[in-house]
């Protein structure tokens, strides 16, 4: 070891600058794969899921909508300035500069003994609730073109295979994937566009109060029991809701820029990119979701039900069946290469965290989470997926901040160990992400993910300040980082 370095670490070469490419080869376009993904958009007018077995009706009467298109579009630009300035701009930077990734990057935050279990080993760990997810609704809308219900066994075994197969091709041949990821994004943004031009017309006879009242009256009957939404949202509460949701969704990604800027030019190119691919990407998948849903009830077009709320499930009532069993097919088919992109990430992650573990079996194990998730039926609900998500990397990309702040917007360096501003920053700012999970719980809290990354930041810089950071080991070259790309 060079300066007390692990091996991982003291190897790590930055991307040359000659082997940089501009924002519209490499960011943007990965990140809106990301955003344009249908799972992520059509549930954007429910926010919270009343149950993962009802997944088309809100928890809260009128969903996201209950204030009105206004609100709704509101959150969700604000939720996608909060994913580019506050989740993704830090890493981008840090990579930027450094020409590494993160699970190297990431060392400064947490250690060089701390690295490898954060931000590497959750990283691989939680692509496969991300692949969970993929495989529940895009084997959902693969069985719904055959006429198989939501939750059948149809359903479910068409997922598990789904999910394995999604892992296998991962793990062993995504550069076949890769050749054909580049175009088929451009699916869900037709789908989009044809939902947009069919539903627009609609919006301006849109009332919110009666989408509420048919949320609030609408009773669904379940194995379980019965289940009726609650209130409708306040303002605020839409807002919150929207940005918990977008958030959670993104979090992962958004600390995963670091392994984007390290591809990038400049600072512009990290900052174009996550402009276009992130925030205007999140504006218009989400953005045209809910116009569709408020078009189509203000056209008549709702399907007789206004308290279904999902995007996906109105595109037959929007459009005609046949057309509708189509669009499903194709939303699937563009959602395998995300799944084989997690399965990657993961298997990236566990080979360097777990060099002498076979890959086949930490990715095997991962793959069986993801098939239980899917089994019980837990990955139908998107928005409690994406709220663990959220916050488990919220009070990562909060403490990336500080750490990056605090050393003068620059890469600090390796640190030794486990380095304790890090990890308590994390401890207790996982804890205010997942509050909302307790039992009992005295209050409910106000957009987690976003709740997670303040408190991380906030308790990273005072901790710094306290002299809780461990001390910084040199570099091979003699210098706490490489020498950073040109801004």
């Amino acid at each position: 070891m060079a300066s007390g370095l692990p091996d991982y670490v003291a190897s790590a070469k930055p991307v040359p600058q000659e082997n940089r490419m501009p924002w519209f080869k490499s960011t943007a376009q990965t990140y809106a794969g990301i955003m344009l993904w249908f799972v992520f958009w059509q549930d954007v007018p429910v926010g919270q899921n009343i149950n993962p077995a009802a997944g088309e009706f809100s928890a809260f009467a009128g969903g996201t909508l209950s204030q009105g298109l206004g609100v709704a579009l509101f959150g969700l630009i604000l939720a996608a300035l909060i994913c580019h300035f506050l989740f993704y701009l830090v890493p981008g930077m840090l990579g930027l500069k450094t020409g590494l990734p993160l699970y190297i990057v990431g060392t400064s935050t947490y250690g060089v003994n701390g690295g490898f279990l954060m931000p590497g080993f959750l990283m691989g760990v939680l692509q496969f609730g991300w692949l969970a997810v993929n495989a529940y609704f895009s084997a959902m809308l693969l069985a719904g073109t055959f006429g198989l219900a939501a939750n059948s066994p149809a359903h479910l075994a068409i997922g598990v295979i789904w999910a394995v197969v999604a892992a296998f091709v991962g793990l062993k041949g995504i550069q076949y994937v890769a050749k054909v990821a580049t175009f088929l994004p451009l699916i869900p943004l037709v789908i989009l566009a044809v939902l947009l031009v069919a539903t627009i017309g609609g919006i301006g006879s849109f009332d919110p109060q009666a989408a509420v009242q048919a949320g609030a009256s609408k009773v669904v009957e379940l194995e379980t029991g019965t289940l009726q939404a609650g209130p409708a949202l306040s303002t605020l509460g839409v807002i919150g809701v929207i940005c918990a949701y977008v958030v959670g969704f993104f979090a992962t990604a958004g600390a995963a820029g670091c392994d984007f800027g390290m591809n990038n030019r400049d600072a512009k190119d990290v900052q174009l990119g996550g402009l276009v691919g992130i925030a205007l990407a999140t504006i218009v998948a989400g953005g045209v979701s809910l116009i569709a849903v408020a078009g189509a009830q203000g056209l008549g077009k709702a399907g007789g039900d206004l308290a279904v709320l999902r995007t996906s499930m109105l595109m037959g009532p929007i459009l005609t069946p046949q057309v509708a069993k189509i669009f499903m097919f194709l939303l699937a088919i563009a959602a395998f290469p995300p799944a084989c992109f997690s399965s990657l990430i993961a298997a990236n992650s566990f080979k360097t965290t777990l060099p002498k573990v076979n890959p086949f079996i930490t990715c095997g194990l991962g793959t069986a989470g993801s098939i239980a998730l899917v089994v019980s039926g837990y990955a139908g609900d998107a928005a409690g997926v994406f709220t663990i998500i959220g916050a488990s990397f919220g009070p990562v990309c909060g403490a990336m901040a500080a750490d990056y702040l605090l050393a003068g917007k620059k890469w600090a360096g390796p640190r030794a160990g486990f380095n304790p501003a890090g990890w308590i920053s994390w401890i207790i700012g996982f804890a205010v992400g997942a509050f909302n999970f307790i039992p009992g719980k005295p209050f409910v809290m106000p957009c987690p993910p976003v709740a997670a990354f303040i408190v991380g930041f906030v308790l990273y810089l005072l901790l710094a300040k306290a002299g809780m950071e461990s001390r910084v080991l040199e570099m091979p070259t003699g210098d706490a980082a490489p020498k950073p790309a040109a801004e």
